[in-house]
């Protein structure tokens, strides 16, 4: 009789461990299940993920205008190397056609050198076509108002009888080339002023 009694309580043991260790796996199972988010837990949700997507979107889009910026101002500086990759080559040739010029402008008795510097005035007439069609411009500023962008003052004199600010005579041409001055013309200007009754 006992030993039925030990057996039902052995067995009354088992059975109360297993219904706690079930109990606890329940537990823990419902523990690992998410709890059920409320409508306006979802509705948040919904609303930052929104908000992370505008965000995404804004930084895509300023990311392609940057790519496009760059594209655009490489592409620019590509256009502006070639509008003057010949510069550096003319800059070194201006001192030869200025001593060109010089020769070629000198009045001569003998008919055997007249006839050569004939041959040379058509050949620095040729050179200088060639330039100008290039884009090389002269800038002649004799009689002309004084702009720093394109002339050098090297001298001043005050002549009231001319205009104030005007050019009277040149030592050198400029030049240019297309928008920019690769020389500026060396220059006299006359400068006078009024200002208390004297001149300065």
């Amino acid at each position: 009789m006992s030993k039925e009694k030990d057996i039902k309580d052995v067995n009354e043991e088992v059975l109360e461990e297993t219904k706690e260790e079930v109990k606890e796996e329940i537990k823990e199972e419902k523990e690992k299940k998410p709890k059920k988010k409320t409508k306006q837990d979802l509705e948040r949700e919904i609303d930052e993920l929104k908000l992370e997507n505008l965000r995404l979107a804004e930084k895509v889009l300023k990311a392609l205008a940057d790519s496009e910026n760059y594209k655009k101002r490489l592409n620019h500086e590509r256009e502006i190397e070639k509008k003057y990759s010949n510069m550096y080559l003319i800059e070194r040739l201006i001192p030869s056609l200025d001593q060109l010029r010089l020769v070629t402008s000198y009045n001569v008795e003998d008919e055997a050198l007249k006839n050569y510097l004939i041959g040379f005035k058509m050949i620095n007439d040729q050179l200088y076509q060639v330039l100008e069609d290039d884009g090389l411009k002269v800038v002649d500023g004799l009689n002309q108002k004084f702009d720093p962008k394109y002339h050098h003052a090297i001298e001043k004199v005050c002549d009231k009888e001319r205009e104030n600010g005007i050019i009277v005579s040149q030592t050198q041409v400029g030049y240019m080339y297309k928008e920019r001055t690769i020389r500026p013309a060396m220059v006299v200007v006359n400068e006078w002023s009024d200002e208390n009754g004297n001149n300065k």
